[in-house]
């Protein structure tokens, strides 16, 4: 939260915020490029925790408690999204921007995992799985930004910036892989029950995370010689 906090202080502080995006090799400084780089890190924190605390959750709670629960902590994250934080970001008493942030995508995300709690752990795992390694496969498919169904794509899986007359929202965190991160939180969790040897806990979570980090670096380098980063037509990066 810290690190985060760091990242969206630098949104409003830093003399060059709108000029250049902090990740830019060729306009960047290593200092402002690592305080934006580390940041990468926190999402998918936040969202393969929030999964880890539902399955805590709900070992005192029964399957159908524990959804009814995530549906409506999911609704109150996604209203909380586009009011409070919504003003807290753009200080527009006339709400004619919306972003479909990291806030709203963990609503979302806790809406889907209240039905996938009453399939099979395996089940869950592999949908959680496919998403996160499969999401990139969906890259080519498109649809025209001032249509409905460009809409819903662009909530599902591609980042855009849609207009409604004067009103526009910034689709900038997607359902998919975000849901399917939390599912795997929501797996991961079985380490963190009672009675999990903490030994054994450790290694589990530092194998994950040396294979993660190694898996980041390898991906990333094949996406940047083959892509290089560059600004698309709606403004993310």
């Amino acid at each position: 939260m810290i690190v985060m906090a760091l990242d969206h202080i630098r949104d409003y502080f830093h003399a060059d915020a709108f000029l250049y995006d902090p990740l830019d090799l060729g306009k960047t400084s290593v200092v402002l490029f690592f305080t934006r780089w580390i940041t990468h890190f926190c999402a998918p924190v936040f969202i393969l925790l929030a999964g880890t605390s539902a399955f805590l959750s709900g070992q005192r709670k029964t399957k159908k408690e524990l959804a009814a629960f995530l549906v409506k902590r999911g609704i109150w994250l996604i209203i909380l999204e586009e009011t409070v934080i919504n003003f807290s970001w753009f200080f527009n008493i006339h709400f004619t921007y919306f972003v479909f942030g990291v806030i709203w995508v963990l609503g979302v995300s806790m809406i889907c995992l209240a039905g996938f709690i009453f399939l099979p752990r395996k089940w869950i795992m592999g949908i959680g799985l496919v998403m996160v390694f499969g999401h990139n496969l969906l890259d080519g498919v498109h649809f025209n930004n001032n249509t409905i169904s460009g809409f819903l794509w662009g909530a599902i899986h591609e980042r855009k910036i849609f207009p409604f007359g004067e009103i526009h929202i910034g689709e900038g965190y997607q359902i998919i892989p975000w849901v399917g991160v939390m599912a795997l939180g929501y797996c991961l969790g079985s380490i963190f029950a009672n009675g999990f040897d903490a030994t054994g806990r450790k290694k589990i979570l530092l194998q994950l995370g040396v294979g993660s980090w190694i898996l980041f670096i390898i991906i990333r380098g094949i996406k940047y010689i083959w892509q290089p980063p560059s600004m698309d037509n709606t403004g993310f990066i």
